[in-house]
């Protein structure tokens, strides 16, 4: 079974775990996103570089076209004035490169839109250049030379040439705004895009130190609640088998179980010497009590309800042993059900059961007998001494003066030991009332109870001139009888043993207290109690006999000085006691004595 702080420990762990997870999937996410960002900082770069590179290849091919141009235009000029045809095999050349160089030059292009226009307009104007050069090569090549159409024509393709000399300007100033505007943003970025991927790498390096930090710390955190739980493991086990129990396992979904090894011990067998199952452990049960716990069994898995049960199982050494199992059902997050059952070895403690139950039965047959015995004392033993008293009646005063003087002292003695008789068997009655009457209380007015007493007590009262101070006395629940009998002890006491020549002075007084004015006396605190005392002036006695006169039969004066039998007393205890109170006894003596009782409120 686990316990709640493994419980807490196993709660942390597993929160940790989940941290950990969070941590990897949040470092995945960075580690990506930094990727792809890295990635695309790297491609701009790349475009924005290629795209400067471009525009200084469009800006070289502009100029390279010009100059072409310029080839055609010369070549052309030099067939015109000397008429060498090596010239017009150059011109011819220069005609084809500048088709390339446009061609190149179109490809070049960035898609500015202006730039388009500026192009298309460039390559109508180079078109219609060629032509002029085509034309006046026709021109000079004729027989009939019109020198006024060549002059004109001339004129006309210088005017197209300055054309494209300003276009081509108008072209290169464009692409030189590009260039421009391209190179700050490859400066910007080339100066951006390292201080990036820097500031991304350290938040990952730190990202990273944290998540190992964490994960260190936690392993190290693991490793210590790993070596608590092996301890608490241990332990487990230790004192599973001092305390001579086991911990079985069932998991009311999937039916398997799992069993402590100690379970295996009081079995007889080695720790996981067999698969734990309800069969295999059913094995080792009292054919007699198999149905305890397939019961208990089946109504856990019906209903999930958990009843403690006490059953036999055999060992398999032969040995016969009790257990008796208690269980509970315990929910985890995804709402499955675990029966975790403690089971313990109850051997002794039944033994001793059935001991004492065969001790009670001795005990009850005793109390049988003892009644048997006090019908006997109460009827049979009474008899004889009633016939006694009865013939000793018959004899008369004038029998008793013929009697010699050993005869009246042997008829005294005869009279003194049936009256003792008498009064012994009466008060063993009385003993044997007190301690076995139904205890029937009732909230009685205890100055009624009082007052009955000295009433039935007035004879001795007036024979002695006692005098009898009393305060005024609750009202509690008692066995009404009972506090009667303990005022005429108690009171009958102080009469009967006052000094001689002297008038008896009695108090009986009462007050309210709590439990803790008086700690050697009760064990519960906070509880209160009437405390009531009867004391008187009379002969007294040692403290240190303070216990003894509770004592049943105990005498502390001479039988023949002071008449009783030695259970006044030890009746007031036992009455006390069926109150759940305490009587106690202070005194010194030729100073009288007091005796309290305490009654709870």
């Amino acid at each position: 079974m686990i316990s709640k702080l493994n419980r807490m420990r196993l709660m942390a762990i597993t929160a940790n775990h989940i941290f950990l997870r969070s941590i990897f999937a949040a470092s995945l996410f960075i580690l990506i996103f930094i990727s792809g960002i890295t990635y695309r900082n790297t491609v701009s770069l790349t475009d924005s570089m290629e795209w400067v590179v471009q525009s200084y290849k469009f800006q070289t091919e502009v100029e390279q076209l010009f100059s072409l141009l310029k080839d055609a235009e010369n070549s052309q000029r030099g067939f015109l004035i000397a008429g060498d045809s090596a010239f017009l095999e150059k011109y011819f050349e220069s005609h084809k490169s500048v088709v390339k160089s446009f061609a190149k030059l179109d490809s070049l292009q960035t898609g500015n839109p202006q730039q388009q226009k500026n192009l298309k307009f460039l390559n109508q104007l180079i078109d219609l250049r060629l032509q002029q050069y085509d034309l006046s090569l026709k021109y000079g090549s004729d027989l009939f030379l019109n020198q006024e159409e060549l002059t004109a024509n001339m004129r006309k393709g210088s005017e197209i040439t300055n054309l494209i000399d300003k276009q081509i300007d108008k072209i290169i100033d464009l692409e030189s705004s590009n260039l421009k505007e391209r190179q700050e943003k490859y400066e910007f970025k080339s100066f951006f895009v390292p201080w990036f991927t820097l500031f991304i790498m350290l938040f990952s390096l730190f990202v990273f130190v944290l998540a190992y930090v964490k994960i260190n710390s936690d392993l190290e955190e693991q490793k210590r609640s790993n070596k608590k739980l092996l301890i608490s493991t241990e332990s487990m086990k230790h004192a599973e088998a001092i305390g001579e129990f086991f911990i079985t396992q069932w998991d009311l979904k999937t039916n398997r179980y799992i069993f402590s090894d100690n379970l295996y011990r009081l079995l007889g067998c080695e720790p996981q010497s067999f698969k734990a199952t309800a069969e295999n452990f059913l094995k080792f049960v009292h054919p007699d009590d198999i149905h305890i716990v397939s019961n208990g069994t089946e109504s856990t898995r019906q209903s999930s309800m958990v009843f403690p049960r006490t059953y036999r199982i055999i060992r398999k050494d032969g040995g016969v042993r009790y257990l008796k199992s208690m269980g509970k059902i315990i929910t985890d997050s995804k709402g499955n059900l675990t029966h975790v059952s403690v089971a313990k070895d109850i051997t002794q403690f039944q033994l001793s059961n059935m001991a004492l139950e065969k001790r009670n039965q001795e005990l009850l047959q005793s109390i049988s007998e003892l009644e048997s015995f006090n019908h006997v004392a109460s009827h049979d033993l009474q008899e004889p001494l009633r016939k006694i008293q009865t013939f000793i009646s018959r004899i008369s005063e004038k029998d008793q003066l013929i009697m010699d003087e050993n005869s009246k002292e042997y008829f005294a003695r005869i009279q003194a030991s049936v009256s003792r008789m008498r009064t012994l068997i009466d008060d063993l009655l009385l003993y044997s009332r007190t301690t076995k009457t139904d205890k029937e209380f009732e909230r009685t007015d205890l100055n009624l109870l009082l007052e009955n007493t000295l009433q039935e007590l007035s004879q001795q009262i007036e024979e002695k001139n006692a005098v009898i101070h009393t305060e005024n006395l609750p009202a509690l629940r008692v066995i009404p009888f009972q506090i009667q009998q303990l005022f005429y002890n108690l009171i009958s006491n102080s009469l009967k043993y006052s000094k001689p020549g002297l008038a008896p002075i009695i108090k009986i007084e009462c007050r309210k207290i709590e439990t803790h004015e008086n700690p050697e006396l009760f064990s519960d605190s906070g509880k209160e109690y009437y405390k009531i005392s009867v004391s008187d002036n009379g002969l007294g006695f040692e403290q240190e006999y303070a216990n003894k006169v509770f004592e049943l039969f105990n005498r502390l004066h001479i039988k023949g000085d002071y008449p009783g039998t030695g259970i006044g007393l030890s009746i007031c205890k036992k009455i006390a006691e069926n109150h759940s109170g305490v009587i106690t006894a202070k005194s010194k003596p030729n100073e009288g004595a007091a005796f309290s009782v305490f009654l709870p409120d």
